[in-house]
């Protein structure tokens, strides 16, 4: 029986306040109205990103459906959509690609404006297509994957390979995507660089494999969590060192261990500290350092000028740098030929309902990307 133009009854992870864990609930989800499509989730990655925006280190909207790194099937679509389909394989978009706004025309740029990393949680007419208990319920960067089904605009959505397995290519809605192109689009890695990756999390991981792609010789894993460091070399890492077992900068141990070579560097944590290091570990005069973690939300950083007044390079990535309707069917396509490897990323799959205990993997350090399937 066909749920197209219907009101969809399903299960969804919601956070209702501040610092509130998701908990499973039965939800509405309306029909899409014109230029929307609603789409049935096959499999979600839980990243640090949606922790954050239920602890206040990313603004949300509550009560929020959070995720954002997912693949799904379209159910069905709203008037004048011409890209994709009913019965579509897809992946969500957390950063969209309207095709007109300056960031979109411009080819230096993919940060389009449509893109919702402020926590207006709803889509462009101001309002919300989920419902629980009589009140309305928000959405989370464009998508709000933690829900059997969602709603998401044309520009929010791209149609991939049908044959492509939903809880691997999952992570290039954000993870993989973030990671790799941060290291072949922004930092523009070298051929027998040497780079230093810190925090070995999935998108640090997906630094790593960008890294070697590019030809680098050697790639450091910089992170805390020494149970991290086999996955490091798995996806490329050639060595991993942890800045607790040092008493002097973590800058001044990389300088030595390479001679004052390190070209690359690339924070993928999030943490000012590790900023500023990272910063701090690339070469003083042509080294290039790159932001790729969620910064806090409403904090300011200091540093010191002179990192930067010597000639080194800072820089920031949203989503790798892809234009993503673009770039990310090329980036699947490429997964299916095998040039790179995603298992190195994914620790534990978990049904849907047990998202509590994918979140806690999270927070104890236990994993590094956990897939929910559905």
């Amino acid at each position: 029986m066909s749920t197209s133009g219907k009101v969809i009854k399903c299960k969804a992870a919601v956070s209702w306040g501040l610092n509130q864990p998701y908990s499973i609930e039965d939800i509405e989800v309306a029909p899409p109205k014109a230029y929307e499509v609603r789409i049935k989730i096959l499999a979600t990655g839980i990243c640090r990103t949606d922790n954050n925006g239920t602890t206040g280190v990313m603004p949300a909207k509550f009560p929020v459906i959070g995720g954002h790194e997912a693949v799904g099937i379209v159910e069905s679509i709203g008037e004048g959509i011409t890209t994709v389909k009913p019965g579509d394989k897809v992946i969500p978009l957390a950063v969209p690609q309207c095709g007109i706004c300056s960031a979109c025309i411009s080819p230096k740029s993919n940060y389009c404006e449509k893109t919702d990393i402020t926590g207006r949680g709803v889509l462009s007419d101001g309002t919300s297509r989920f419902t629980c208990k009589g009140k309305p319920v928000y959405h989370f960067m464009n998508t709000s994957t933690f829900t059997e089904y969602t709603v998401v605009e044309e520009s929010s959505v791209v149609k991939i390979d049908a044959a492509a397995p939903p809880e691997k290519v999952c992570l290039m809605g954000c993870a993989f995507s973030a990671g790799y192109g941060a290291a072949i689009n922004t930092g523009k890695v070298t051929p027998g660089s040497t780079c230093a990756v810190f925090g070995l999390g999935g998108v640090g991981l997906s630094v790593i494999i960008g890294c070697k792609s590019a030809g680098a010789s050697r790639i450091i894993g910089v992170d805390i969590n020494p149970r991290k460091f086999e996955r490091a070399k798995a996806a490329g890492a050639t060595e991993c060192i942890n800045p607790k077992d040092y008493t002097k900068p973590i800058s001044e141990v990389l300088k030595e261990m390479t001679d004052n070579s390190v070209e690359f560097t690339f924070e993928a944590v999030g943490h000012h500290d590790t900023m500023v290091d990272a910063l701090a570990s690339c070469h003083m005069n042509y080294g290039i350092s790159v932001v790729v973690g969620d910064p806090p939300a409403s904090k300011m950083l200091t540093y010191d000028p002179m990192l930067v007044f010597t000639g080194r390079t800072w820089k920031g990535c949203i989503f790798g740098g892809w234009k993503t309707r673009n770039d990310l069917p090329k980036l699947v396509s490429d997964y299916m030929a095998k040039k790179f490897d995603l298992d190195p990323l994914i620790t534990h799959v978990l049904p849907f309902n047990k998202v509590k205990d994918g979140f806690d993997l999270l927070n104890k350090g236990e994993s590094i990307r956990t897939v929910l399937t559905f």
